[in-house]
């Protein structure tokens, strides 16, 4: 029974959601293939090269707002294939001009367009099928119900059913339950059906991908190159002014205790006390340092334990729920357990929050990691912000990370990784 509620359930919140989509097919795509012919046409007059970007944009705005509701209301993802815009190709009339010619030059605009006529057709067809199951059968009903009485002169059909008399309406009752129940059953597949026909034109080629995974793969090479020499900097940084100096200072202060261990003992002892101050410092930046670079813990009992052992660190409540059945490449464990480190220090600094939750979990060969706390919020990735630092860092591995951050919080971010256990 609970079961057939939560069918019932899902289909009409389907339905709901398949009357926004059905909308924004006919009025948004409409509207905007409308303008897009439009500017295209006047390309040549030179008013187009102005307002072409523009349209463009929205156009964009338009295929990733649906990206959005794919992901979000039927778990299909559309790959954002748009290449790059160079800064120099927004300002004046001949960056506009500049800019125009790109877009227009990006296959994806092409796509973006014919995606445009199959969503004001075929889309909104589906659509609004996925809605009319549910919705139609109510006429029916309201027909059994007594209205069959105003069609008692002019005889009124209900689908294929002519309802004149309270048998009839009994007749539309019954062919409105019958598409009530097949809309219970086919609506959520006909609102993915519509994301899929949306995927087909939106998504990139196996050429573009393969290009774009190029392109990426030699960006990401290059941060690792850049991430590496800045790290091994750091480390001879953090040797040079930290354990190395200490250990200077120690053998000086040894060499001074050997000139003065006959002559002056006690001033000896307070120097040897010194040294064996300084040699635990040092043992313990060192300690430090080699945790920065691979903690042991890490290596001996995995990300789960690592995490907890940071999430014990942190100067408020935490917690951390793992469901991993296995290790993972060393590589990968590393950059994750750095990746949740720099995201929990950024809670930290940065946040205002008082409770952090970290969810680690290994699902369709992909290491999802969840980092939520209970700040402020307007956390956002780019600027500086140590959150572009570790979409880079995940980058090297194909990994991507997502912030839902609004102001007032909370602050969710959401990190993956291709790979696989062990």
């Amino acid at each position: 029974m609970s079961a057939n509620k939560g069918r019932v359930r899902g289909a009409v919140l389907a339905a709901g959601r398949a009357i926004v989509v059905s909308v924004a097919s006919l009025a948004g795509s409409i509207t905007l293939f409308v303008c897009v012919v439009l500017s295209l046409v006047l390309v040549p007059l030179g008013v187009g090269l102005l307002t072409t970007p523009y349209v463009l944009e929205l156009v964009r705005r338009h295929a990733n707002r649906r990206r959005l509701l794919a992901v979000t209301w039927s778990d299909v993802r559309i790959p954002v294939p748009y290449r790059s815009l160079p800064k120099d190709a927004r300002t004046g009339f001949s960056g506009q001009a500049r800019r125009t010619a790109l877009m227009l030059k990006d296959p994806a605009t092409w796509r973006d367009i014919q995606w445009l006529l199959i969503d004001m057709t075929a889309g909104y067809v589906v659509a609004t099928l996925a809605a009319g199951l549910l919705i139609y059968p109510l006429e029916g009903f309201v027909l059994a119900a007594g209205l069959w009485r105003v069609f008692t002169d002019n005889r009124y059909w209900y689908g294929f059913v002519p309802v004149d008399s309270q048998a009839t309406g009994l007749a539309a009752a019954a062919l409105g339950a019958a598409l009530f129940a097949t809309g219970v059953l086919v609506s959520e597949r006909l609102l993915r059906l519509h994301f899929v026909i949306a995927r087909t034109m939106l998504a990139p080629t196996q050429e573009e991908e393969l290009v774009r995974r190029i392109d990426r793969l030699t960006e990401t090479r290059h941060e690792a190159v850049d991430t590496a020499a800045s790290e091994l900097r750091r480390i001879e940084r953090d040797l040079h002014d930290g354990a190395q100096a200490r250990l200077v200072a120690m053998g000086m202060s040894l060499g001074t205790v050997e000139a003065l261990i006959e002559k002056d003992p006690a001033q000896a002892k307070k120097l040897l006390a010194m040294a064996r101050e300084s040699s635990a410092e040092a043992l313990s930046e060192l300690r430090d340092l080699v945790r920065g670079i691979h903690p042991p813990v890490l290596a001996e009992r995995g990300l789960a334990d690592a995490v907890r052992a940071l999430a014990l660190r942190l100067p408020f409540e935490s917690e951390v729920a793992a469901e991993l059945d296995g290790r993972m490449d060393a590589a990968v464990e590393s950059a994750a357990y750095f990746a949740v480190s720099e995201t929990l220090t950024n809670a930290a600094k940065h946040s205002g929050a008082d409770r952090v939750r970290v969810d680690i979990r290994h699902e369709d060969s992909t290491l999802r990691v969840c980092v939520t706390d209970n700040g402020r919020g307007g956390a956002t990735i780019g600027g500086g912000s140590g959150l572009s630092g570790i979409e880079r860092r995940l980058g090297t591995f194909d990994g991507i990370m997502a912030v839902s951050s609004p102001a007032g919080g909370p602050t969710m971010v959401t990190m993956e990784i291709p790979c696989e256990l062990s």
